[in-house]
């Protein structure tokens, strides 16, 4: 195979970008496993107060992630978040106001492979969203998992993210003043699996826990769509009914997570390696959808509200998807 390598005289915002992204890539496959090793180690060294004073707090803290987490916004505002913003580029694209007196449900389709779009858009300020929906605090749901990582846990709060189990997800929205707005990546692990460059797969069809959450609380449910989430990977092929998918699916059922088996560029050259290759992603936030608060709604009252999200969904993506270069006879497959 012939290899591609980057030309040297790269100028220095495209290596500042791509440095950018490394780090990214690293924290969303390598960091927590070394988070956990770190912890480990250190106890069977010099250092291995470290390592206790932080079980002691980990104890005291153990709850944090379930009440809203701990966002620290000068970490999501910082210019290196600008620069991931540029690799790409992402952006972020309003079609209607968000009234910061109500509390949002924001299902955020699809999940790509490692979701730039979503944790670029809602966990930093690059894209502008505190200026686009003034009044919001937003909070993007992660496997719950993840939060049992010393030293990671703390790491990811600090952008707004919060484990995605119901009890987590439900503390934002009961905040009565409003402001707050829960990101979903409703196709979550299993749709990584679909996620294929020039495929709209979305994985919907069966998913309404977000749909009933919304109305036990009364809050407003928001489509997102993010075209080219699908395109900055490319993945092995794995149709459903071959012997890769069944193992990646019984992986996930064990594991929790999902290990799609992709791949695009490197850091020096573009023949290989995990880097996300350069494609644009914009995210659009589509109109909301008024929810009245049912503390119990009924079976009947929940597949109205799931097919009535399911419409909006198909007619954001129906009106956006040719001024991002999607065919016009092109539709979402819902799976």
């Amino acid at each position: 195979m012939k290899i591609d390598f980057a030309p040297v005289d790269v100028p220095l915002h495209r290596r500042l970008q791509t440095a950018t992204v490394v780090q990214w890539v690293f924290s969303f496959l390598g960091l927590a496993p070394t988070c956990i090793i770190l912890f480990f180690y250190l106890l069977f060294t010099r250092f291995w107060v470290i390592s206790v004073l932080y079980a002691i707090w980990w104890y005291y803290d153990y709850d944090t992630p379930a009440h809203g987490g701990r966002r620290m916004p000068f970490l999501c505002g910082l210019k290196l978040w600008e620069y991931m913003r540029d690799y790409f580029p992402i952006k972020l694209v309003k079609t209607a106001d968000l009234d910061p007196r109500h509390n949002y449900v924001l299902g955020f389709h699809p999940h790509g492979v490692l979701v730039a779009g979503a944790f670029t858009n809602f966990c930093t300020y690059a894209t502008g969203f505190p200026q686009l929906f003034p009044g919001l605090t937003t909070y993007l749901l992660m496997l719950p998992l993840w939060f049992r990582a010393p030293f990671f846990r703390d790491y990811i709060m600090c952008a707004g993210l919060i484990p995605s189990d119901k009890e987590s997800a439900s503390y934002p929205l009961r905040k009565r003043r409003g402001g707050s707005a829960v990101v979903i990546a409703v196709g979550g692990a299993p749709e990584a699996l679909d996620a294929h460059p020039g495929t709209f797969n979305v994985l919907l069809a069966n998913k309404k826990g977000f749909i009933k959450m919304a109305m036990e609380h009364g809050a407003h449910l928001v489509p997102v769509f993010s075209f080219g989430e699908n395109e900055v990977y490319d993945q092995v092929e794995n149709p459903r009914g071959t012997w890769l998918r069944w193992i990646q699916e019984r992986l996930q059922s064990i594991m929790g997570i999902s290990l799609p088996l992709f791949h695009a560029r490197g850091i020096f050259q573009y023949s290989f390696g995990l880097m996300p290759y350069r494609r644009p992603i914009y995210t659009v936030v589509g109109q909301p959808i008024k929810v009245e608060k049912k503390v119990k709604p009924t079976a009947e009252e929940l597949d109205a509200l799931h097919q009535l999200y399911m419409d909006e969904l198909s007619s954001l993506f129906d009106e956006h998807k040719c001024n991002y270069g999607i065919d016009k006879d092109v539709h979402l497959n819902f799976v």
